[in-house]
């Protein structure tokens, strides 16, 4: 199973945030599938790769807590991109879509990137 992840730290206004998030993942051919409170997961849409392939966004959402609504908050996302795929080599499926998420989250003008960690 291929698994990559990324923590990002970001400044957003937070009565946006859930609607720029979800734009971001549509723009990365990505439907959400589940939203709660501090998680999220995407699929990619069928049809251009094997079921396989098809690769899962899950986003671990970290925001302040009860604290009144600021201008720009922080907050932290953790992004697992994964999918069933074995990863046998370095430029698969599930790294050139975890690639394109990774770009759309630091290119993004949603919100402003305070710190970006991959691994």
């Amino acid at each position: 199973m291929a698994r990559y992840t990324c923590l990002v730290k970001v400044a957003t206004s937070l009565d946006r945030f859930r609607y720029s998030l979800e734009e971001l993942l549509r723009s990365c051919n990505c439907d959400v599938i589940y939203d709660a409170d501090d998680y999220m997961v995407a699929r990619e849409v069928p049809g251009g790769v094997a079921y396989a392939k098809l690769v899962t966004v899950e986003v671990l959402i970290d925001k302040p807590s009860d604290q009144p609504l600021a201008l720009d908050e922080e907050v932290c996302l953790n992004f697992v991109v994964k999918n069933e795929e074995l990863p046998l080599q370095t430029d698969n499926h599930c790294w050139r879509m975890f690639s394109l998420v990774n770009q759309a989250v630091t290119e993004t003008h949603q919100w402003h990137l305070l710190e970006h960690i991959a691994g």
